[in-house]
């Protein structure tokens, strides 16, 4: 751990400022080290370093803070960044400590029994069968409203009618259709069932009990927060988020998720037609060198990585403003495959 300490010190001293990667093969096995070793964690920033949209990079293993950096000007890591569709994931979480609270029912209940009054005249069938699962899981089948379709959505003057009325592409509990309609709905049922907008309850049974700041972010035309986008949390607070995930919903002695929940939010559950990645509720699931991996992402390259049986969880936040680069996400998995998880695996000095 010294050896490693020193070779980040002297790192830090100097300037400061589709698809994910193909995980690479390694044993499976657990591999029971401490800390990170130092060359390999140098070599790590310094490869991070030489990426133009990186804006930070925190490394923690079991709770602890082995590497903290900014780079390119990024803001303070207590600073609030927009954390892109990373924000599905925190928005899941919310979801599951709903239903353990009874202000929804559970991952099956149907989505109009909540938001039947914004269904369209005459809808679909097939609408009264939706989900909260469907929605979690991206398998609506309602046409998306991201992508091309997502300037028309959020120009429209009721989010959550648009997303309803979308015509179907497929049956509800089909093929993933990646939407971030989907998880504003989950934001609308929330406001409606709990009597309370959704930043207020983020902040009552997330943040508050973490110990972090969820500043209020951007709404849709009628006061609902956005789902699944544009939430607003520092580096480090994201970073704290991971550790309740990689806890099991524990954190300072303090149950805060049911740890049911986050073992159903990592279970596979469709497979992304863009990435190939795995999805469950809100979370990708995959691997990184043969150890399980979950991780939220945000467009333009909003990380938050966790990887189980190394103890080990990785924020990296990224300029969000400028246009889509396959070639960024990459480098952002090949500091963690190819770096991070290599130094977690060989250890630190003891």
């Amino acid at each position: 751990m010294r050896r490693a300490a020193i070779a980040l010190a002297l790192l830090l001293t100097s300037s400061c400022d589709a698809a994910p990667a193909p995980p690479q093969s390694a044993p499976s096995r657990p591999v029971e080290t401490r800390g990170l070793n130092g060359a390999v964690l140098a070599d790590t920033m310094a490869q991070a370093r030489r990426l133009p949209r990186i804006r930070s990079l925190l490394i923690l293993r079991d709770g602890e803070v082995l590497a903290e950096q900014r780079f390119n000007g990024g803001p303070p890591l207590d600073s609030p960044v927009n954390i892109k569709s990373a924000s599905k994931s925190v928005l899941s979480a919310l979801v599951g400590i709903a239903i353990a609270k009874g202000v929804l029912t559970g991952v099956d209940q149907r989505v109009l029994s909540v938001l039947d009054s914004d269904a369209p005249p005459n809808a679909d069938p097939r609408l009264a069968r939706l989900t909260v699962s469907d929605l979690l899981t991206m398998r609506a089948g309602l046409e998306r409203t991201s992508g091309e379709n997502y300037g028309r959505w959020v120009s429209s003057r009721n989010w959550v009618r648009f997303a309803l009325a979308c015509p179907f592409v497929d049956e509800p509990g089909g093929a993933m259709h990646y939407s971030t309609g989907n998880t504003h709905l989950l934001s609308a049922m929330l406001t409606r069932a709990s009597g309370r907008d959704t930043h207020e309850l983020m902040r009552d049974w997330l943040a508050s009990p973490l110990g972090i700041a969820i500043r209020p972010w951007s709404r849709d035309p009628q006061g609902i927060y956005f789902g699944g986008n544009d939430m607003l949390m520092s580096p480090r607070s994201l970073a704290r988020f991971g550790e309740l995930y990689r806890r099991g919903g524990v954190i300072d002695g303090r149950r805060i998720v049911p740890a049911r929940w986050i073992e159903e939010s990592w279970t596979s559950r469709t497979v992304s037609p863009w990435s190939g990645g795995q999805y469950g509720y809100g979370w990708f699931v995959g691997t990184s060198r043969g150890h399980p991996l979950r991780f939220a992402w945000g467009y333009g390259g909003q990380m938050l990585f966790i990887v189980p049986d190394l103890k080990l969880t990785v924020v990296m936040t990224s300029d969000s403003g400028g246009a889509r680069d396959t070639g960024h996400i990459a480098a952002l998995r090949k500091l963690l495959d190819d770096g991070i998880v290599p130094a977690a695996e060989r250890g630190g000095a003891r």
